[in-house]
């Protein structure tokens, strides 16, 4: 039996809070109506936040992280090890790795993981732009920090191959993170330790 709602208003605003992933329509009629008890301004503040949030930030030339400038802070900061590349699946694996504080190099933002069964093919993510900045001459190092799943493993060993010749150290994190596990969901400490003792790739 579908909902009744009293208001077209609020019905339209449940319809889009529920498009959210993990809030269902029980959820999304909670929080539009909290949104509607509060100070009028805190929901303006809310609103008007999404749009900056939609309208302002845009992804890095560089390293595809999500920015509000062509070149992202991390890649526009002039202390960060230029010659070390952290490859990761997407952007919240950024700030999970900024977060452990034992990186100083820059990041290069895959936006996914090769995925057959998804139809995510290698021409889908930014795998064509990291070979393109490690044969630019300036990177030492790529460090594969993908989660230890199949897809995960998939990309990791078809960028190894990508990168086969052109003379770079393609490194790992080390097994600290557990085997199936999604990076984001890995604890700091864990994440941490994984990172500083990376391993060589192996085929």
């Amino acid at each position: 039996m579908s909902q009744q709602f009293a208001s077209t208003l609020l019905e339209n605003a449940v319809n889009e809070l529920s498009r959210l992933p993990g809030v269902g329509r029980k959820t999304a009629l909670r929080l539009a109506l909290h949104i509607l008890r509060s100070d009028e301004k805190n929901g303006v503040a809310l609103g008007n936040a999404i749009i900056d949030l939609r309208r302002n930030i845009r992804y890095c030339d560089c390293c595809h992280n999500i920015s509000e400038t062509p070149l992202c802070p991390i890649c526009a900061d002039p202390l960060r090890d230029s010659s070390t590349l952290c490859v990761v699946e997407n952007v919240k694996d950024v700030m999970n790795l900024e977060n452990t504080r034992q990186y100083r190099g820059l990041y290069h933002v895959l936006g996914g993981l090769i995925s057959p069964i998804d139809g995510i093919g290698p021409d889908s993510l930014e795998i064509d732009s990291l070979v393109e900045r490690v044969n630019a001459g300036d990177i030492n190092e790529v460090i594969l920090a993908l989660s230890p799943t199949m897809d995960g493993e998939t990309t990791g060993y078809y960028i190894f191959r990508r990168l086969n010749g052109s003379h770079v150290a393609v490194t790992q994190l080390a097994r600290g993170v557990a085997i199936g596990n999604e990076l984001e969901y890995t604890d700091e400490i864990t994440l941490g330790r994984s990172l500083l003792n990376r391993t060589p790739f192996n085929e």
